[in-house]
């Protein structure tokens, strides 16, 4: 949509939750210009490897930061926050983001009052890890503790685990990115801004729907269970001649399809007619399977099972995953102007009508500072005032 193209968004950001939230608005059209400081930047840029051969670039800090552009800033001086509330007003600024702790705001200059005072209709957004009165360290691991995923997520009896993929930063991320949207809402119809404070740990804790409840309510002990499921069975991986599947059977009518599968009779047991008869012998269960999936290849058990509508996957590989159709043709890719260097990025949740004009393709992610003078230079700054502002450390 047009409207997308004509919002700008200033993002004081850094590590993943807030740079994943800019991205996804970046997705949208959002011009998105991230503020880092004019000497440390974002550590991400130096984590992964250097590929281009050049600092502050590693390939860990691509992922989620293209179609941005980025400037240098130094809002700890004076005169740093003085140039951020001229980049606010003279560029429109319509959302204004920032992941630092929330006793750094007024430190900054960033608070959602001080801002608001400079543009009434401004969006505010703070991610932080506990919300806006707490001012405690988190990363996403530290979350995934705290928050319960570690306790849910590994084999029973054995050691817990981490998800593996970064939860609480994104989810927290597409939290913010449904609130920021009801703001945009709400500003297009009443002309007035809004504050939206995130926390990671709130946003990680909601995805505990049945745990929280069977707990809180029933007492019941709700803890990791490797790969099977605490209220349905057969749900689980599964061993073929030649690799894995995980294999779903959500209710009795598709039990009853497995059991009449070539060489999977055997399960046919009037104990297992039911669900819950199933769950209380799923080691049994399950060890029966495997000696009937195991007699098959991969491709042999997907063809018998999507012909009787059982829902099974292969587990596939990472590599496997990129050439699947449904992801290999939506897909996002960036070009490097200058390296030649081409990237590719994970499909978006859903293709935006600017990813489908742009026919999915985004710009660099922005060196450090890459776009000073373009940014700086629309507030009218010249190059000579800028030389100086960068000799001071203000950029």
């Amino acid at each position: 949509m047009d409207v997308f193209k004509k919002m700008t968004m200033l993002s004081l950001e850094q590590a993943t939750v807030l740079p994943y939230l800019s991205y996804r608005l970046a997705m949208d059209g959002i011009n998105v210009i991230r503020l880092e400081h004019p000497v440390y930047g974002d550590p991400n840029r130096m984590i992964g490897e250097n590929r281009l051969g050049e600092e502050k670039m590693n390939t860990y800090f691509m992922a989620i930061n293209s179609g941005k552009k980025c400037v240098t800033l130094d809002l700890g001086s004076p005169e740093g926050q003085a140039l951020l509330k001229e980049l606010i007003v003279e560029l429109k600024v319509d959302i204004f983001a920032t992941n630092q702790l929330p006793r750094n705001y007024e430190k900054l200059g960033i608070d959602y009052q001080t801002l608001k005072a400079v543009k009434p209709d401004i969006i505010w957004v703070g991610l932080t890890g506990f919300g806006p009165d707490s001012n405690e360290a988190a990363y996403d691991p530290i979350l995934q503790a705290r928050g319960g995923l570690m306790e849910l997520t590994g084999n029973a009896g054995e050691d817990p685990q981490v998800v593996g993929v970064p939860l609480p930063d994104m989810g927290t991320s597409e939290h913010a990115y449904g609130l920021v949207m009801k703001a945009l809402v709400k500003r297009a119809m009443t002309g007035e801004g809004d504050r939206i404070d995130v926390s990671m740990f709130m946003s990680t804790t909601s995805w505990l729907t049945v745990p929280i409840t069977l707990t809180k309510s029933f007492g019941n002990k709700i803890s990791r269970r490797g790969n099977t499921h605490e209220f349905f069975a057969p749900v689980s991986v599964y061993e073929t001649k030649d690799g894995y599947v995980y294999i779903a059977v959500g209710n009795d009518r598709q039990w009853v399809s497995m059991t009449q599968l070539p060489g999977f009779e055997k399960l046919a047991k009037p104990e297992y007619e039911k669900n819950k008869g199933r769950i209380q012998d799923v080691k049994n269960l399950n060890n029966m399977i495997n000696e009937s999936t195991r007699t098959k290849t991969t491709a042999e058990m997907i063809d018998l099972c999507n012909k009787a509508t059982i829902a099974i996957s292969k587990v596939n590989t990472i590599e496997e995953v990129i050439e699947d159709p449904y992801v290999k043709n939506a897909m996002l890719s960036a070009k490097d102007p200058i390296t030649g260097t081409q990237i590719w990025m994970a499909p978006p949740p859903f293709m935006t009508p600017f990813l489908k004009e742009s026919n999915q393709q985004m710009t660099f992610p922005p060196r450090f500072g890459e776009h000073n003078a373009e940014i700086y230079g629309k507030i009218a700054y010249s190059q000579e005032k800028l030389a100086g502002l960068k000799d001071k450390g203000v950029i």
